[in-house]
């Protein structure tokens, strides 16, 4: 009689195991098997990727690829794709060819961490500004922290009521009224201070105010030959200033900042550097500055006044499309097509923070209102909420 571990035929299932490690696959199963493993390997190739180390320098990009025994440059390749395809040796290498020591690894990451960070000598005008910015953003923050500490002594029972009344307009929300924009996609739709007006940038190039409730076009403006990247309102656009001054400003792919009046279809000014295309764009809370990020793998810093360049920042080895000021003055993040965020102080020049995290392009960022968020009741006082759409 056969026992449990054995079948009909007295055949056990240690050996019926054995047996079945014998038989042949077929052959869409070992190309399925095949196809599986290249997927995990391609997966553990990215993870590496994300872990490695790669000189921002381009002359060590090219002596290591040299190195590697590949070519130093191809043709049309600039700094940055250069940077990703040493990035990408590395990661194919790493594991399998290229042993390292610990010690001698530890000790070439701290010192590439320390060649990443520099400092280049500013002009008068960016020390001024920044010493206006610190005189600017800390009395906003002050206040700020000062209503946040007497919101937090408010009772939870009223906390929750206002956010149930709040929940409850929000389902209410239909659809108002709809309206084609342009001819071509629009890429940027944003509200005036007083929600009076809305600016739309359209890849054709056009610029256009709209009503509010109404939809109907109020001015279109023309002046880039390419299409536009981002809109920005003037802080006190619709609110205070003159309708003859700047109250907004628009950035195109083809890497001008035009600076617009709501009186006139022509600009006011035209903020020239961008050596590629101007993706999203904001106004300072001061409205007396403009962030831009751009296609030169770069943000920059600009005095509305006088349509000059303060600073040029780089920190992002890929496109930079996201800027955001936050409400204080005194930081602004930016988010780029290397999947990175990341926070700098405007008074000191300083990267505050990186955000990690992110596997595709980071299209968007922006700053919690209130300038932090109590997160299962620990408080975070730098707070970003990071869109994330995939790129195709």
């Amino acid at each position: 009689m056969a026992t449990a571990s054995e079948d009909s035929n007295g055949i056990s299932l240690e050996d019926l195991g054995e047996d079945m490690m014998n038989y042949e696959l077929s052959d869409s199963t070992k190309k399925a098997r095949e196809e599986h493993q290249a997927i995990l390997d391609e997966f553990e190739r990215k993870k590496r990727a994300r872990t490695l180390a790669v000189p921002t320098d381009d002359g060590r990009v090219r002596a290591k690829l040299r190195e590697l025994g590949e070519p130093q440059c191809l043709f049309g390749e600039g700094p940055g794709d250069r940077r990703d395809r040493l990035r990408y040796l590395l990661s194919k290498l790493e594991g399998a060819e290229m042993v390292h020591d610990e010690d001698e690894e530890s000790e070439s990451e701290s010192e590439e961490e320390r060649e990443e960070e520099f400092f280049t000598q500013g002009t008068l005008e960016l020390l001024e500004a920044r010493r206006w910015i610190a005189g600017y953003s800390l009395p906003r923050a002050r206040d700020r922290l000062r209503k946040q500490r007497i919101e937090y002594d408010l009772p939870l029972p009223q906390i929750k009521s206002v956010r149930k009344d709040l929940f409850t307009g929000l389902k209410s929300y239909a659809n108002f009224s709809s309206q084609i924009g342009d001819d071509r996609p629009i890429s940027q739709c944003v509200f005036s201070p007083d929600c009076s007006l809305i600016a739309t940038g359209s890849w054709s190039g056009l610029c256009r105010i709209w009503s509010v409730p109404s939809c109907e076009t109020v001015i279109a403006f023309k002046g880039h030959i390419d299409r536009i990247g981002g809109v920005a309102w003037h802080p006190q656009s619709t609110l205070s200033i003159d309708k003859s001054v700047v109250n907004l400003a628009s950035g195109g792919a083809d890497g001008l900042i035009n600076l617009w009046s709501l009186e006139n279809d022509s600009p006011l000014g035209t903020l020239r550097g961008h050596t590629s295309r101007v993706g999203r764009i904001d106004f300072h809370p001061s409205g007396r500055f403009i962030g831009s990020a751009s296609f030169d793998y770069s943000w920059r810093l600009w005095d509305v006044e006088t349509t000059g360049e303060l600073l040029l920042q780089e920190g992002h080895f890929r496109e930079v499309y996201a800027i955001r000021f936050q409400n204080d003055g005194a930081l602004v993040a930016t988010g780029g097509l290397d999947a990175i965020g990341r926070v700098w102080d405007l008074r000191t020049g300083r990267s505050a923070m990186v955000l990690e995290g992110h596997v595709k392009d980071i299209l968007g960022v922006d700053f919690s209102p209130n300038g932090y968020a109590k997160i299962f009741k620990i408080k975070v006082y730098i707070f970003l909420f990071i869109l994330f759409w995939s790129h195709k």
